[in-house]
């Protein structure tokens, strides 16, 4: 388990950093300051782990206010575990973001991806240096023929790019352009 340095007010569950790296810039963009207002973003290792994170934050353990986002993948686990954790039964979508719990689909990359527009992604990219090189991954023959998200959203998985492309894509957004999972989960806490 993470330790907090300070008893925080409310907690957001992710699955990894790259998520906790999206929700810190828009919330920046936004001009929130999750720190200095109690709210930590803690991520968790994977979808797997969020029944031992509900059972030290939730109502059984902390008793914190709660959020979390995943991607549409991982739903099962954090509504199986949401159920465990006593904070409802036979959980669909709409009832987990009525807890604070969003779920992105696909996954985070491809949220950002469809904010922005491949174009716009595309302008991060070459604005990065990195254009060249997503053209060449492109070529590949495996990625030949595919659509431009998914192959942005591969390309994106590669190296350290899932780390350092969110804010960068963040930053590109314009103001109400933020992904509706990103939004709703600061909206929550």
């Amino acid at each position: 388990m993470p330790v907090m340095e300070e008893c925080p007010r409310a907690i957001v569950l992710v699955e990894g950093i790259s998520d906790r790296i999206a929700l810190d810039a828009v919330a920046e963009q936004r001009g929130r300051d999750l720190a200095a207002e109690g709210v930590s973003v803690v991520p968790i290792g994977g979808a797997q782990a969020i029944g031992r994170f509900l059972a030290e934050f939730g109502p059984a353990g902390r008793n914190l206010r709660l959020a979390g986002l995943c991607d549409a993948g991982e739903e099962r686990w954090f509504r199986r575990a949401l159920e465990r954790a006593g904070l409802g039964e036979r959980l669909d979508r709409a009832a987990m973001e009525r807890l604070g719990f969003y779920v992105c689909d696909e996954n985070l990359e491809a949220e950002l991806i469809r904010a922005l527009g491949p174009a716009g992604v595309e302008k991060v990219v070459e604005a990065e240096g990195d254009l060249e090189t997503f053209r060449m991954f492109q070529r590949q023959p495996a990625w030949r023929g595919r659509s431009i998200e998914s192959q942005l959203r591969r390309w994106m998985h590669n190296g350290d790019r899932h780390l350092r492309y969110p804010p960068l894509l963040v930053a590109a957004l314009a103001p109400g352009r933020f992904p509706r999972p990103l939004e709703g989960v600061l909206a929550h806490v």
